[in-house]
């Protein structure tokens, strides 16, 4: 490689840099969710396989002459809007998907369309540092629950399901968020696309097994959920039968990702090369047109965080907490308030224990995820593992969250309060959240969560929380 080149790859990986520094929420937030959640520990490894693969491919980076192009500016655009949408709607997935298209846009600037895509395998698989997904996990619950209970059915066990919870002769099997199968079909596909791009050469190969590798692992955990049920319906007990489930699920899913990979090798093509190197003559890259195309990405980038800069700056500050008027259901009296800024905490001693009111303010005009994640950050404060996050309304209709821990003794509920309307986390509730801030109607919203450690913390909750007043 001649030293103009190596120079142009150090000048592309310094605008990549500076990208990342730009947007270190969304790294950090990645990097958050990695270490929280066992659905994401696989991430860790992405950064090291692409290094693997882009050294696999080290021969074209060497022989392949950068070709600067300035196109892919424009094409940041749509991405920065993308970008502006899910930041001011809350979704920090779709900020970081943002975030690695920005980076691959900067690779395909300084490099030039061809060399990029001759390199495509190690960059795009940059896709996976992004903890993406979680959306689709009630879908995979409802699959997982059906797929148990048709096949009790075909096997003539007794059954009786109530949406997530079975229940058999020998006991009741809840199939919550962690026995989704979410954390075996993202490093299911992350597995297929490496596998895929490694041993294939064909793109129908690649795209065959990979479809395969996001079919299988939901077909497999159905497959296991309906083993623990009837593991505890032959050995006459439901808590023998899910005893170290997630220990068994790994086992199982290791099983599958080899059974996968062992029906890929007679179709294998790793003996042909990836791509035929071809020498560079001596030509040497453009350097000054490489550091304009990867300025000129970086500047639309910058315009999306200036854009957002200037919207918060527009926003109020609240100097004042909220303090909700709170009406104390027989068996409680209050026992303390804490005001801090825009954050009031009441606290209330009933009979079955300590119960905590948080009511954080958010001005009007300000970014709708804000007072997103000033209700669900204390709500889910600590809590990890097997959390279930259920939907629930008061007798007079209000919309609420319900944290269900099942390994903690602290439950919780979260709303968000935006025009005396009760507004949750979905999509439709982020829309209309996102108009009702920058419509200025509301002058003040509200976030509010109510948490409990009691013997009885769900029960205490919604009966605490259906005796209030409307907002």
């Amino acid at each position: 490689m001649m030293p103009a080149q190596r120079l142009a790859w150090a000048l592309v990986g310094g605008a990549l840099l500076l990208l990342c520094l730009a947007f270190t929420p969304e790294i950090g937030s990645a990097v958050g969710t990695w270490n929280a959640s066992t659905a994401y520990g696989h991430c860790w490894l992405v950064l090291p396989i692409a290094g693997w693969l882009l050294w696999e491919r080290r021969a074209v980076a060497q022989a392949g002459v950068p070709v600067p192009v300035m196109w892919p500016a424009l094409v940041a655009i749509p991405l920065v809007l993308g970008w502006l949408a899910a930041n001011w709607l809350g979704i920090m997935e779709g900020r970081q998907l943002a975030l690695v298209g920005l980076a691959e846009l900067v690779l395909m600037a300084g490099l030039g369309w061809r060399l990029w895509w001759a390199l495509s395998p190690a960059f795009l698989y940059l896709v996976f540092l992004v903890p993406f997904g979680a959306f689709i996990t009630p879908s995979l619950q409802h699959f997982t629950a059906n797929f148990i209970i048709s096949g009790l059915h075909a096997l003539d066990v007794p059954v009786e399901a109530d949406t997530f919870q079975i229940t058999i002769p020998e006991g009741v099997f809840y199939v919550a968020e962690a026995c989704a199968g979410l954390r075996f079909l993202i490093a299911s596909i992350a597995f297929g696309v490496l596998y895929a791009v490694t041993i294939f050469r064909s793109p129908w190969r690649r795209v065959a097994f990979i479809t395969v590798s996001c079919v299988v692992p939901v077909v497999a955990n159905g497959v296991r959920g309906l083993g623990i049920v009837l593991l505890g319906h032959i050995l006459g007990s439901a808590e023998a039968g899910a005893a170290d489930h997630l220990i068994y699920g790994w086992v199982f899913f290791s099983f599958v990702i080899v059974v996968l990979a062992l029906a890929g090798l007679p179709f294998r093509q790793d003996h042909v090369a990836a791509v035929p190197a071809r020498s560079v003559s001596g030509v040497a890259p453009r350097l000054w047109r490489l550091v304009a195309a990867c300025v000129a990405v970086l500047v639309m980038a910058g315009l999306g965080k200036l854009a957002v800069g200037l919207l918060d700056a527009r926003a109020g500050v609240v100097l004042q907490a909220v303090m909700p008027a709170v009406v104390v259901p027989a068996g409680c009296h209050g026992a303390g308030v804490k005001v801090k800024g825009a954050v009031s905490t009441q606290s209330f001693l009933c009979q079955s224990g300590m119960l905590r009111v948080i009511a954080t303010a958010i001005p009007a005009g300000a970014n709708p995820s804000r007072i997103l994640e000033a209700a669900r950050g204390p709500a889910s404060r600590g809590l990890e593992g097997n959390v279930d996050m259920q939907p629930w309304r008061t007798p007079s209709g209000d919309a609420w969250m319900l944290v269900i821990a099942h390994d903690s003794a602290r439950q919780s509920a979260f709303t968000s309060i935006v025009g005396h309307r009760h507004l949750l986390s979905g999509l439709g509730d982020r829309i209309r959240m996102a108009r009702a801030m920058t419509s200025g109607a509301p002058s003040l919203a509200v976030a509010m969560t109510y948490e409990s450690e009691a013997a009885d913390a769900m029960a205490q909750l919604q009966g605490f929380i259906s005796a209030q007043p409307a907002w």
